[in-house]
C-alpha cells in the first residue's frame, strides 16, 4: 500500500495531536522495540515515535528499515520525531 499526498497529509493532522509511543534509544534497533512497534500499530494505526539524535540522513534510514520490518508507511520525519502508519485489520482510521 502506498499512501498519496492527501493521506500523508491527512494522517499528518491525527498524528500532530498525539504524543509518542515509542522511543528508541541509541541501542537502535533491536528485536523487542520491533516487537513493541508492531504491536503498537496494530493497536493505534498511526503511531508517533522519538529517534535517537542521529544526522538527518541516518533518522531517514532508520525509519525506512522500521517501515521495511513492520510493513508499515512513512508518513513524516520532523527533528527526532517519526511517524508512521499501518492499516490494522480492524481499522479505525477512515483515509480519504
Amino acid at each position: 500500500m502506498s499512501l498519496t499526498g492527501k493521506q500523508k497529509n491527512y494522517l499528518r493532522g491525527l498524528a500532530h495531536h498525539k504524543s509518542t509511543v515509542v522511543s528508541i534509544g541509541n541501542a537502535g534497533l533491536t528485536e523487542a522495540v520491533i516487537n513493541e512497534i508492531s504491536t503498537s500499530l496494530d493497536a493505534h494505526e498511526l503511531l508517533k515515535m522519538k529517534l535517537p539524535g542521529l544526522n538527518s540522513a541516518d533518522k531517514k534510514l532508520l525509519l525506512n528499515e522500521i517501515c521495511k520490518q513492520t510493513e508499515s508507511e512513512f508518513v513524516q520525519l520532523i527533528g527526532r520525531v517519526g511517524v508512521i502508519y499501518r492499516k490494522s485489520d480492524s481499522p479505525k482510521i477512515e483515509l480519504p
